[in-house]
């Protein structure tokens, strides 16, 4: 299971991920599609994995997920 699903799954699942992001179930899936996080997320205009982080319970740090779920991974 990569790390954002299992990060989703921590926060409660989809509905509660987007909730917690203020934002839509569908861009959630966007999300569990591409295997990442939203690049704003690393500009810092918005702070999904904090969220997402603070959701969980504790249960993973928002900096362990920007690391896992980065944009083009593969690339770098």
């Amino acid at each position: 299971m990569s790390a954002l699903k299992s990060s989703i799954a921590k926060a409660g699942g989809v509905a509660q991920a987007a909730a917690a992001c203020g934002v839509s179930q569908r861009a959630v899936y966007k999300w569990l599609t591409a295997d990442s996080l939203p690049r704003t997320d690393y500009t810092g205009e918005t702070n999904y994995a904090q969220r997402l982080a603070d959701a969980s319970g504790g249960q993973f740090r928002a900096d362990w997920l920007l690391s896992e779920a980065r944009p083009n991974k593969s690339a770098a």
